[in-house]
């Protein structure tokens, strides 16, 4: 039986479609494009880039929901970049065949494939498709668009609150075998001394998965501030400016990835800002860290001449998606000053805020309604959809809040700051 052949004009329509969806979902529409040609039980998409979700899954749920940053690790270790693997891998805590690609940008593809022989034709299809996959991953996370910094955040988030619950659990059950083995009252004095030796390796190893973690999902201070340097330097390479870079203190406080990506972001930003000036001579970029945020300064000694409204509104959605603050001064003949402080910490969780992740934008909308007291028709007007809708909307949010009426859904809202504004709510 012939392999399904994507038509050309078909095959850029859908690669389009691969790119252009929401990022955490990138494999899962990736696998839905090779399917035909590349039969496979999963396909996992591994960057570093990416600091609140590095793995993008699809596929069988026993493979993507196992495998483990230490695998993808060693696979892509044994693969030089630019080249391809076709044989036996750990992944998923078992040997299992897969082809691999190491893209030259650092972007790893692992495909689990379904037959014995894959056609080579398709085989090389697909990874030119993936070439493109991977650029787009970087170039997105280099962006770091409001929507990729709000995923990522909350990802690193649970990620940080799942490792915090797994080391309490799995702490307190080593604790307890090693309090078991150190008893006086237990005989076989060796077996008690390997036992021992072998839970104080796993409880150390264990404590040590933060740390690890961090690793993964955090920057050095000075590492983020050394790459922003790389990343301007094509951008002013052209320019006579003369540029003075203030390094922030070696043992500042590192950056999670989200923040890191952000800042160097919105430092190109302003540059650009700077740089649209007729002249330009001199420009001094200044990182700090106070302990609490992180603090950059950029100005200039040129004529005052930036466009203050257009560059706030360039930076706004990454600033309110971080809750970050943005304070620009210019003056006529005396140049320009930008400030940004951008909090290293999440805000405080909220309550119910798990349960809160699970409704989509329109039952938040509807959420709002019910905490300032609206009935159904007073939603529909406001909203511009039936009551008939509303309804549906409701009983959708009372089911994923585990509420039962209305009221307990409202002072969920209510607590968690989901509140219609005034002007937003129309007479019933």
């Amino acid at each position: 039986m012939e392999e399904t052949v994507i038509a050309p004009a078909d095959a850029w329509i859908a690669v389009r479609n691969v790119i252009g969806g929401p990022l955490p979902e990138i494999a899962r529409r990736f696998s839905q494009f090779i399917a035909p040609t590349c039969p496979h039980e999963a396909v996992v998409i591994f960057t570093r880039e990416c600091t609140g979700r590095p793995r993008k899954i699809a596929g069988v749920a026993a493979i993507v929901d196992r495998v483990t940053i230490d695998e993808l690790d060693t696979v892509k270790r044994s693969i030089p970049p630019g080249d391809t693997y076709d044989g036996p891998a750990v992944i998923a805590g078992a040997q299992r065949r897969v082809w691999a690609v190491h893209d030259i940008g650092g972007t790893l593809l692992v495909l689990i494939p379904r037959r014995t022989q894959l056609d080579i034709r398709n085989l090389a299809a697909a990874r030119a498709v993936f070439g493109i996959v991977a650029t787009s991953i970087h170039q997105q996370v280099a962006q770091a668009s409001p929507d990729f910094l709000a995923e990522s955040r909350a990802a690193s988030i649970e990620r940080a609150r799942t490792i915090t619950e797994l080391t309490e659990v799995h702490e307190a059950a080593l604790s307890s075998i090693l309090g078991t083995l150190r008893s006086s009252d237990l005989d076989d004095r060796r077996s008690r001394i390997t036992a021992s030796e072998t839970a104080s390796a796993a409880l150390i190893a264990l404590r040590s998965a933060p740390d690890n973690d961090r690793a993964l999902s955090e920057e050095a201070v000075t590492t983020a501030f050394a790459r922003l340097q790389g990343e301007l330097r094509p951008l002013l390479r052209y320019r006579n400016v003369e540029v003075d870079y203030v390094e922030p203190p070696a043992d500042g406080r590192p950056l999670p990835g989200e923040i890191a990506h952000a800042a160097r972001a919105m430092v190109r930003s302003i540059v650009l800002a700077f740089t649209a000036q007729p002249t330009l001579q001199r420009l001094r970029i200044a990182w700090d860290c106070d302990g609490s945020n992180v603090l950059i300064d950029v100005r200039d000694q040129g004529a005052g001449g930036i466009d203050r409204n257009a560059l706030s509104r360039q930076l706004s959605g990454r600033l309110k998606t971080l809750r970050g603050a943005l304070d620009i001064e210019s003056l006529d003949g005396w140049g320009s000053k930008v400030a940004l402080t951008v909090p290293l910490d999440p805000p405080a969780a909220r309550p119910n805020e798990q349960l809160l992740a699970a409704l989509n934008a329109r039952e938040l909308e509807v959420l709002g309604h019910l905490a300032v007291g609206r009935r159904n028709k007073a939603i529909a007007a406001t909203l511009g959809i039936s009551e008939s809708t509303v309804k549906f909307h409701v009983a959708s949010v009372l089911k994923k809040l585990e509420v039962a009426n209305r009221g307990e859904a409202a002072a969920i809202g209510v607590q968690a700051g989901v509140m219609a504004r005034p002007d937003k709510v129309r007479p019933a």
